[in-house]
């Protein structure tokens, strides 16, 4: 029986941990990165938001943009962000996304959540109102801008149709060799700045992280 006890006692002593944890870098970037049930067969068909800098495909049935030479997708009340347009995605926290993806109008969501219906069609989603008021604290004035002064979109990754089924790139070091030989856009964006050295950092000293699990099971800073 004192035997038992010991047991029981050195187990619960043992600090419970998730068996794959999120590990967060910078501004808010989850590594590694993850499958999000999205399989893009081949390169998006890109349209301007109108008045915006960013990118949206009308084809398809799911939230998926383009910005400051990222690909955005809005799944599951959380954004991701991939520089291919299938991935691996990198969770980004909701206090780091860019200031114009918050921005896209809700009629460019194809496939909009639920707490969407109601709002209007032509102005950006209520996260505020949604995600509460330390985030609208946080992010004050995300939502107040100068239409008529936003920065010119980036150039859209067309060298990626040329990758498409068997052919795409899946391992992000390949991707980072490939996208710094053919698009030379410098980002503006923080995330987008922090990704790409995330990805210059693995070219350099080989995959780290690989193992380390699902982002989603434990989130970084600010998160819920």
């Amino acid at each position: 029986m004192r035997y038992v006890l010991i047991v029981l006692s050195m187990l619960f002593a043992v600090p419970l941990t998730p068996a794959r944890a999120e590990v967060s870098v910078g501004v808010g970037i989850s590594v590694p990165g993850v499958s999000i049930g999205i399989n893009m067969p081949a390169y998006p068909r890109l349209v301007r938001v109108p008045g915006y800098p960013v990118y949206y495909d009308p084809r398809i049935d799911f939230n998926f943009f383009f910005y400051d030479g990222l690909y955005w997708v809005f799944r599951d009340d959380d954004w991701y962000a991939s520089s291919w347009y299938n991935g691996p995605w990198y969770l980004v926290d909701r206090y780091d996304v860019p200031l114009y993806i918050l921005r896209i109008p809700v009629r460019y969501y194809r496939q909009p959540p639920p707490y969407f219906r109601g709002w209007r069609a032509d102005v950006p989603p209520r996260w505020g109102e949604h995600w509460g008021p330390d985030w609208e604290q946080r992010r004050s004035g995300w939502n107040h801008w100068n239409r008529r002064s936003a920065p010119r979109p980036a150039p859209l990754p067309k060298y990626q149709r040329n990758y498409s089924g068997d052919r795409y790139p899946h391992e992000p070091q390949r991707q980072q060799i490939i996208r710094s030989e053919r698009y030379r856009y410098q980002p503006r964006e923080p995330v987008t700045q922090q990704y790409y050295q995330r990805q210059r950092d693995q070219k350099q000293n080989g995959p780290q992280d690989r193992g380390r699990g699902n982002p989603r099971e434990e989130h970084g800073p600010g998160r819920r």
